[in-house]
């Protein structure tokens, strides 16, 4: 018999002799054994913080009566420690009667239990409920299956994925990163609502994907009989809304995007986008500065982040500088006046592509000069930008809904926000210009037709919205997920998302 067979051959016995008390709980303390009438008055962390400092003797003398509940997460003689989701404390029960030997008996480590008594400390300085009755102690949902053992945790790293609630059961590390993903989100809100921002709410199923260019997740709408989306992004909307007369709106939003998993990649993920009227893209960029430091004052207590073996500084300004000054930096033997000229060189930036090893595709034929200048970054420069970096100055050609900068329409007035050779945030001054947007969605369409199923379609109806007026606005996205991933020092995007996309287990 293998390893494999022989645990599985184990937990099946320890599961029968489970079920086996829980029959029992059902005989003995309710008619289903799963008894709803405990009310729980006292959490864990509320109570060590209250009186975990006093003296045994100043807890005997006050005489604190208490009732907690939480899971069984170990025994050891009559002390038994439980957890619940501030923290954990044990209960004590000395010398117990037949009946209650019986109870303890039906009791197994994993158990929901709750507990009341009086509130006491050991000889080691632990808070302890002294469970002085049977009545007092409730097993109030048996858990079937037994937990992994503590200290060795879930072995294999794919069933930490797929059996996220036993990996929070038994990580505290796992609890902790979620605990820090809500308060890093709480903070955006926060930051956005102080200045001004109102918080709104757009479409997740559309008739066109728009506001990114991506491979859509495609469905049906079976009363209206029509092929929709789920979104890619929220932008095309958010901007409607611009157009309408809110001048500062945000949504944090979860997208679709049908493309290949990766540590940094999820199908589905988390994102906040806001808007700001008669704003600039170096607006944004301040405010990108002002929000990170903030959030890591206020999360993690200080703005020196530790992550890998590098150390990041939120308070001072971060690094600017152009593609093509990034291109340079990475690529000295690069010529920069071709760079700086791209659709006169052409010839030569299609060389530069294949030397360093962008192999040629079909999709090329619709590539301009904007396109190769864009993948030879990616490709050299994007990985390599570790100190926290904005790049600005993107070329028109991948940038379908920004701005053209007014001295060089070759470029737009956008940037990304790298930190670790991750893209953070994307920020651009938006294209308020109709009669452009058309043009470049025309442009997409091309692109479509080539070859590229991530390019974008042609949206009439948004091209009818800016054709009523948008201000002057400034937008921007910040990937949650790589944020968190960032401040929690998480090295796979699948340790930030609670539950991750995974190919399903085989019968």
């Amino acid at each position: 018999m293998t390893d494999q067979n022989q645990a599985a051959q184990d937990e099946n016995k320890l599961i029968a002799e489970r079920r086996a008390k829980l029959e029992k709980l059902r005989e003995n303390c309710s008619a289903n054994g799963h008894p709803n009438n405990f009310t729980r008055e006292h959490l864990a962390g509320e109570l060590k913080a209250e009186h975990g400092e006093k003296e045994k003797e100043v807890l005997a003398e006050e005489g604190h009566r208490v009732a907690v509940a939480g899971r069984v997460m170990r025994r050891g003689g009559p002390f038994v420690g439980i957890q619940d989701s501030t923290g954990s404390i044990q209960f004590y029960m000395a010398k117990p009667n037949q009946k209650q030997s019986e109870e303890w008996q039906l009791l197994d480590i994993g158990d929901i239990v709750g507990v009341s008594g009086k509130l006491a400390k050991s000889g080691k300085g632990e808070l302890y409920v002294d469970v002085d009755q049977i009545e007092n102690l409730q097993i109030l949902t048996k858990s079937l299956r037994p937990l992994p053992d503590k200290f060795h945790g879930l072995a294999d790293q794919e069933m930490k994925y797929r059996q996220r609630y036993v990996d929070l059961i038994i990580n505290d590390e796992t609890r902790n990163t979620f605990l820090m993903r809500s308060k890093i989100i709480e903070g955006i809100r926060f930051f956005l609502s102080q200045r001004g921002f109102m918080e709104v709410e757009t479409p997740m199923l559309q008739t066109i994907p728009g506001g990114a260019t991506a491979k859509p997740f495609e469905t049906h709408h079976n009363a209206l009989d029509i092929d929709m989306f789920l979104r890619i992004a929220p932008e095309l909307y958010l901007k409607r809304l611009v157009v309408g007369g809110f001048d500062k709106v945000f949504e944090i939003n979860r997208n679709f995007r049908n493309e290949g998993l990766s540590t940094r990649h999820n199908p589905e993920f988390t994102m906040i986008e806001f808007y700001q009227a008669y704003a600039t893209y170096h607006d944004l960029m301040d405010t990108t500065e002002a929000m990170l430091k903030f959030i890591a004052e206020t999360v993690l207590g200080t703005t020196t982040i530790e992550y890998g073996e590098s150390t990041y500084d939120f308070a001072a300004p971060f690094q600017r500088m152009t593609m093509v000054e990034a291109i340079l930096k990475y690529n000295p033997d690069m010529d920069a006046e071709v760079l700086n000229n791209a659709e006169a060189n052409l010839d030569t930036l299609k060389q530069y592509a294949k030397q360093v090893g962008i192999e040629d595709s079909p999709k090329q034929a619709a590539w301009g000069a904007g396109k190769y200048i864009c993948e030879i970054f990616e490709e050299t420069a994007e990985e390599k930008l570790d100190q926290p970096t904005f790049i600005t100055e993107y070329p028109w050609e991948v940038s379908p809904l920004a701005r053209r900068n007014d001295g060089n329409p070759f470029v737009t007035d956008r940037f990304e926000f790298f930190v670790g050779g991750r893209e953070l945030a994307n920020g651009f001054s938006e294209l308020n210009d109709a009669e452009d947007q058309a043009a470049r969605f025309r442009k997409q369409v091309e692109e479509k037709d080539a070859g590229d199923d991530e390019a974008m379609h042609y949206d009439a109806d948004y091209i009818n919205a800016l054709e009523y007026g948008m201000p002057p606005t400034a937008g921007e996205g910040i990937g949650i997920d790589r944020l968190v991933m960032l401040f929690t020092n998480s090295h796979t995007i699948k340790d930030v998302i609670l539950f991750p996309h995974m190919k399903p287990q085989g019968n």
